[in-house]
Order: structure tokens, then sequence, then C-alpha cells
């Protein structure tokens, strides 16, 4: 199957939402825009990959690291770590893929969070 990411990007309008883009055995492809931060939470049971496409990710961790993604760059969150991404007030484009399972914010509810994934 065959994906063009720019046509994708182009029907994505809110930040910190992901949409669906295709499957990989029991992995979701997903892209979101990003834009500002997103809440702490962690996934108990999943791993997370970013693949940063344009901008700068910025991930916060409790041990009190900051890792810095760029464009090119992938940044993989293991399961059980607890984190917050954040912008520096760009819209930054990434590519998520994680298990079907992942839930946006972990256990964490706050109204950034997507309870129902939709596909584009």
């Amino acid at each position: 199957m065959k994906i063009n990411l720019k046509e994708k990007f182009t029907k994505i309008n809110n930040h910190w939402h992901p949409y669906i883009i295709g499957e990989l055995n029991e992995n979701f492809v997903k892209l979101a825009k990003l834009k500002g931060e997103l809440v702490w939470h962690s996934h108990q049971e999943e791993d997370e990959m970013f693949v940063v496409l344009s901008g700068t990710l910025m991930m916060d961790f409790r041990d009190g690291k900051t890792i810095s993604t760029e464009s090119g760059e992938i940044l993989i969150v293991p399961k059980g770590v607890e984190h917050r991404p954040w912008t520096n007030g760009e819209v930054v484009m990434v590519m998520l893929i994680e298990p079907k399972t992942t839930r946006h914010t972990g256990e964490i509810k706050v109204p950034q969070t997507v309870g129902k994934l939709e596909w584009i």
C-alpha cells in the first residue's frame, strides 16, 4: 500500500491528535501535528516510536533528562517510562508506530486525550 504523507498531513488540523494511516502487523502507523505540550504520561505495556518528519520534538523524562529529536531522527520511549512531549512553539510533524493497544495519554485523561482513533 502506498501512502502520500504530504497529502495525509493536509487533512490534520488538530495538534496532538494522532490519526491512523496504516496497519503493520499488530501496530498502527499514525501521523500527528504537535505544538505546545502534552501531559505527563506513560504506557505500561507498549513502547512508543516517534519518527520526526519536520521540526524538533522535545521530550522530558522524570529523571530530569530532556531529549531533543530533530527532523530525520527517531525517538523510542520504552514502556513504563513517564514522559512529556513538547515543542518550542513550532508545528512538529511526526509519524508514530506503536501497538494497536496504545492509549493516547496512557491512563491519564485530559482535554487533549483522544479516546477513539480515526483513519485519514
